[in-house]
């Protein structure tokens, strides 16, 4: 299939698959007689995966370390990395709302101080700077 065929069922953009060829993330596809690029279902399925890997926020180099393991037949390697690497980003992800709830506190504490007409307390108190 050509690369426009793969972006539109990829759900991405030909110059995102031309980055990652690049980059080196995807091996170099076969090319038609006009010069066209030709992807196989493999390169779709690797493409699937790593862009799937990238919309979970993982570092690219990861995620074309994950996608190249499993197209190497190495997907149970790959299982057990992207279990460690999800329960990082959920404790990742705690941590911000967590930061993001406290900054609505402060927030909604400011609006208080204002729509009674004084003045504002300091959103940052000494030594409480986090949640």
């Amino acid at each position: 299939m050509r690369i426009g065929e793969l972006a539109t069922r990829l759900g991405t953009s030909p110059d995102a698959l031309r980055f990652y060829e690049r980059s080196g993330l995807l091996p170099t596809p076969a090319r038609s007689g006009n010069g066209y690029r030709e992807y196989t279902d493999g390169d779709a399925e690797r493409l699937r995966l790593l862009i799937g890997l990238r919309q979970l926020d993982l570092p690219l180099a990861q995620a074309a370390e994950l996608s190249s393991l499993c197209a190497d037949g190495r997907c149970d390697e790959v299982s057990l990395e992207l279990r460690q690497a999800v329960a990082i980003k959920r404790v990742q992800l705690r941590q911000r709302i967590d930061a993001l709830h406290f900054l609505d506190r402060r927030l909604a504490h400011l609006e208080g101080d204002l729509a009674a007409g004084g003045a504002p307390r300091p959103l940052i108190t000494a030594g409480k700077e986090q949640p």
